[in-house]
């Protein structure tokens, strides 16, 4: 990358910031704000306005998959010892239950009835699924606040449910996703279906701030405190609250935790300094393992050269969220994709951040693909990886002296090490990987105490793990071994 568009990649980085829309296309005179509930589906529009909520899923006699959303009762009540009046709410042709939500919160029926003293159950004629899985969706609270959005495959396509419990396992997304990364291949070629078939209760995590975790139990997205973390508040908070609630609901003692890329990260913190987490954790399978990123080649890399001047400006402008739009993609792009045929990939952040394998990608999923990520993330936590390469340190966010001194009562970070966990851990990594670089993976592997099982695939890049054509074949098999091996 030549050092003017390094320049010019941080520039216009402030510059597409200081935009909160997701793409503009209006007038110049236009004045556009946005609404984070553009972005809410049902269950979050009610949650972010204080109501209790619930998902439930019906099966119709001809095989559709029906979504429902209750409110059982009003605005900070407490649970009714007795039932209430149900009442139930369908919308109308070309709509959704969230027809009774998008009002004012005094001027909408939903919220309405629910402080009326009724149970309200809001109907949706829409297929949840295509592929035939039985599918739940769970909110979980983390305890400082964010609710996360979790789904849930319970059992194999076709199959009855389980009559006793099968082993859990769960599959936490990378940078910039969400859970959908593990089920938008063919049914046949995502990890998500495949363990389902095989045998496996399956659980989807979502961590706060991308679409399926965007809301709070009092901050709201336009605030500037809801975008005050990186990892370090996955690994500490939502990891912990997610596979506590998964071991409750499921009714499990332990689980097998699949990470790709950030979602390794969040794993090797806390099953080291989480000793209680770690003991409910029977296999710790890392695909992309992400620890050290000195190596790193991916253009993140490149924004460590003027973190101050990033820094201090983003701080100025109070931009918070990382919504990067088609300009800076393109921009960036045009440095890094020099074939033709390959510029579609450079059309989504997500390629252009972790590389790409034209040969082994179906390109009739892009639109999938796109449609799903990103998914969103905090600037903080995109920032807190261009930090590390520049210390070369596997270390907390850097938040300067002062604040270092304020949050960790010592002026530098904090460093993290891998060299306290015991959990068995299967690593999973590519040659051709930006983001997990060969030299870095190879760096932490021998500080791992208890690797189980290491295999490099020569020709994979990051996105390989979870997007791959070949991977149902190459990859998960190895996977869904060690899984079997190690399940409870």
């Amino acid at each position: 990358m030549t050092a003017m568009l390094q320049q010019c990649v941080c520039i216009f980085l402030v510059l597409v910031f200081a935009s909160l829309t997701r793409g503009g296309g209006g007038r110049d005179d236009e004045v556009f704000t946005y609404d984070p509930e553009l972005d809410m589906d049902a269950i979050q529009l009610i949650t972010s306005k204080g109501y209790p909520a619930e998902a439930h899923y019906v099966n119709t006699s001809d095989g559709f998959i029906l979504g429902l959303q209750r409110i059982p009762y009003g605005r900070n009540e407490k649970p009714p010892k007795q039932g209430r009046p149900v009442v139930f709410l369908q919308h109308g042709l070309l709509c959704a239950s969230t027809n009774w939500l998008t009002n004012l919160r005094n001027e909408s029926l939903g919220y309405i009835l629910a402080d009326a003293g009724f149970d309200v159950w809001l109907g949706n004629i829409q297929l949840i699924t295509s592929k035939g899985y039985p599918a739940e969706a769970h909110y979980v609270n983390t305890s400082d606040g964010f609710i996360l959005g979790l789904q849930r495959i319970p059992y194999g396509r076709n199959e009855k449910p389980p009559k006793q419990g099968r082993p859990v396992v769960f599959l936490q997304h990378g940078l910039l996703c969400a859970s959908t990364n593990w089920l938008t291949n063919l049914r046949n070629e995502s990890l998500g279906y495949i363990l389902a078939d095989a045998g496996f209760d399956v659980w989807l995590g979502n961590v706060r701030g991308n679409t399926y975790s965007k809301n709070h139990t009092y901050l709201k997205p336009d605030q500037n405190a809801f975008w005050a973390w990186s990892f370090d508040e996955m690994a500490a908070y939502d990891l912990p609250s997610m596979v506590n609630y998964v071991l409750k609901v499921s009714n499990q003692k332990k689980l097998s935790y699949v990470g790709h890329s950030q979602g390794t990260t969040m794993g090797f913190i806390a099953f080291s300094n989480n000793q209680q987490l770690a003991e409910k954790i029977n296999l710790f399978v890392a695909l992309a393992p992400v620890a050290n990123v000195t190596n790193m080649e991916s253009p993140i890399a490149y924004l460590s050269h003027f973190l101050p001047e990033i820094q201090f400006l983003l701080d100025i402008l109070g931009i918070k969220e990382f919504l990067p739009n088609t300009e800076l993609i393109d921009l960036i792009a045009k440095d890094i994709c020099n074939k033709p045929n390959e510029y579609m990939f450079c059309k989504n952040i997500i390629f252009v951040l972790c590389g790409y394998d034209a040969k082994n990608l179906n390109q009739t999923r892009l639109p999938v693909y796109y449609t799903h990520c990103p998914a969103g993330t905090s600037v903080q936590d995109v920032l807190h990886w261009a930090q590390m390469v520049r210390a070369g340190n596997f270390q907390m966010y850097d938040y300067g002296a002062g604040g270092n001194l304020k949050k960790y009562n010592q002026d530098t970070p904090p460093l993290y090490s891998v060299d306290n966990m015991e959990v068995p851990v299967a690593l999973y990594s590519g040659g051709e990987d930006w983001l997990a670089d060969p030299t870095d993976v190879d760096d932490v592997t021998p500080r791992l105490k208890n690797v189980v099982r290491n295999l490099r695939l020569q020709d994979y890049d990051h996105l390989d793990f979870v997007w791959g054509m070949d991977a149902a074949s190459r990859l998960y098999p190895d996977v869904l071994a060690m899984l079997k091996k190690y399940a409870v």
